[in-house]
């Protein structure tokens, strides 16, 4: 992954919609779930979760397929992974001290 893209990728998480949209999708797994969903689940009014959308599908976070007229959306999880190297590789290999990994149980998500 480049610095661009990893750039990209953090201001579109930057937002807390925009975050609280991507939780939710990498949550509900790899299928997606229905945008009206996201809307129910989320209580974010149409024309604000649209505009969110838009961000996280241009940074390459989120996809969108269609299933007759429903709108799916879904997390890229092989770009979730790549900016989770990208960081790792590039903010964490010459830490001075000892890096420790948190995995979600043990921090409390």
């Amino acid at each position: 992954m480049e610095l661009e893209q990893a750039a990209k990728q953090l201001e579109a998480l930057g937002n807390p919609t925009r975050l609280s949209i991507y939780r939710l999708l990498i949550r509900k797994g790899p299928n997606g779930i229905p945008v009206g969903a996201v809307q129910k689940e989320l209580q974010v009014p149409a024309s604000t979760l649209s505009h969110h959308i838009a961000k996280l599908v241009q940074a390459g976070l989120i996809g969108q397929s269609r299933e007759s007229r429903t709108l799916f959306c879904e997390a890229d999880y092989e770009n979730m992974n790549s900016l989770i190297c990208f960081l790792v590789d590039n903010c964490c290999c010459q830490a001075e001290a000892p890096m420790q990994v948190v995995t979600p149980a043990a921090h409390g998500t």
